[in-house]
C-alpha cells in the first residue's frame, strides 16, 4: 500500500516523484518501457531555464537518480488498468500481521463519520494499491496512417533521427512535420546525410525560428512545402515517397532510403476511459490544478489536455500534482 502510485516515468512523472517524496509521502513510479519519457532521445536541450544545454538523456538521467536518492521505487511493466477499491479490500491485501490494526484504525474513522477509499492499480501479472494515483503517460509518436508505413519500420521508416540517423549517414533522406521536433530533427540529419528534405504540408512552420533559420542555412537542406506524403515507394525497403502537392495540386514523387515522422504525438490514455473524462482527441481532462474528474486521481503532462506541451510545463505539472495530491492524503 502506497501514498502515491505515479504511471509514467518521464519528466512529469519523475518530478512528481521527487516532490511527492520531499513531502515525506511513499511512491510507486510504475513505467511501460525505460524512464526519462522522449526527451531521452533529444541530442540538445537549450530551452530549459537555469541549464544553458544538455543532452535529454543527462537531463532524464539526473531527475530518475535525484528520484530515486529520495527514496522512489521503480518498477516496469504496462499498467492496464485502474479502478477504485474500498479500504476494506485494500486492507485484505495486507500482511495479516497488520490486519486486526488497519481495521481497527478504520474502525475508529468510520466512527468519526470519516471513509476511506484507496485505488487498485494492474500492471502485468501484478496489482498494487494507494491513496492516489498520478497519471504521467505522456503521449507517443503520430503515424502518417499511410500504406505500408508499419511494415517498413526499420527498413527506411523511423520516428527517431537521433536513434536512427547515423544508419543513413551520406544517404538521402526527408523529415515529415512542421514543429520542433521536426525542425530538430532536420538539423540533426543534416550533419550526416547527403540531402535532407523537410516535407510539411503548409507553407508555415510552428516551430521556432531560431532553428528554421539554421535549417535555411544549411546547403544540403532542401523545403519540400505544401505537400502530403501519400504513398511509400520500395519492396524490402524505402526507396522514395509520393507526394501531394497541394498548391500545384499534382503528384510528384521523391527518392529518398529514409523517412523521419514528426507529425506530433498522441496520448496513450485507453487503460483509463472508465475511470476518468477523457476528451475527443484521447486527452485527460484536467486544468491546471492537474485535478480529473475523479477524486483521488491526478494528470501531468503531455497526456492531459494543455495548449503548451514543453519540458518545463511537464515538469511543472509534476510538481503541481505531486503537491494536490500530497494535500489531498493529508486533508
Amino acid at each position: 500500500m502506497y501514498d502515491i502510485i505515479i504511471i509514467g516515468a518521464g519528466t512529469a512523472g519523475l518530478s512528481a516523484a521527487i516532490y511527492a517524496l520531499r513531502a515525506g509521502k511513499s511512491v510507486l513510479v510504475l513505467e511501460e518501457k525505460s524512464y526519462g519519457g522522449q526527451i531521452i532521445t533529444t541530442p540538445a536541450i537549450e530551452n530549459y531555464p537555469g541549464i544553458k544545454q544538455i543532452s535529454g538523456f543527462e537531463f532524464a538521467q539526473g531527475l530518475y537518480e535525484q528520484a530515486l536518492e529520495l527514496g522512489m521505487k521503480l518498477e516496469y511493466g504496462k499498467v492496464t488498468g485502474v479502478s477504485a477499491v474500498a479500504s476494506e479490500e485494500n486492507t485484505n491485501k495486507e500482511s495479516q500481521s497488520r490486519k486486526e490494526e488497519t481495521m481497527s484504525e478504520e474502525t475508529e474513522l468510520e466512527a468519526a463519520g470519516e471513509s476511506r477509499k484507496g485505488f487498485r492499480v494492474e500492471a502485468g501479472q501484478k496489482e498494487y494499491f494507494s491513496q492516489v494515483v498520478i497519471l504521467a503517460t505522456g503521449a507517443k509518436n503520430r503515424p502518417l496512417e499511410v500504406d505500408r508505413e508499419q511494415e517498413l519500420i526499420g527498413a527506411g521508416i523511423s520516428y527517431c533521427a537521433t536513434c536512427d540517423g547515423a544508419f543513413f549517414r551520406g544517404r538521402d533522406v526527408a523529415v515529415v512535420g512542421g514543429g520542433n521536433t521536426a525542425l530538430e530533427d532536420a538539423l540533426f540529419l543534416s550533419n550526416y546525410c547527403r540531402t535532407v528534405s523537410i516535407i510539411h504540408r503548409r507553407d508555415t512552420f510552428r516551430g521556432e525560428e531560431k532553428r528554421l533559420a539554421a535549417l535555411k542555412e544549411k546547403d544540403n537542406v532542401e523545403f519540400v512545402l505544401n505537400s502530403l506524403v501519400t504513398a511509400l515507394l520500395g519492396e524490402d525497403r524505402l526507396e522514395g515517397v509520393l507526394l501531394w502537392d497541394r498548391q500545384e495540386k499534382e503528384e510528384k514523387s521523391l527518392a529518398v532510403s529514409g523517412l523521419f515522422i514528426a507529425i506530433g504525438q498522441m496520448p496513450d490514455n485507453e487503460a483509463f476511459k472508465e475511470l476518468v473524462e477523457i476528451d475527443e482527441k484521447g486527452y485527460l481532462v484536467a486544468g491546471e490544478d492537474c485535478r480529473t474528474s475523479t477524486e483521488g486521481i491526478f494528470a501531468a503532462g503531455d497526456c492531459r489536455t494543455k495548449s503548451v506541451r514543453q519540458l518545463t510545463t511537464a515538469a511543472s505539472d509534476g510538481a503541481v500534482a505531486a503537491l494536490a495530491a500530497c494535500e489531498y492524503i493529508d486533508r
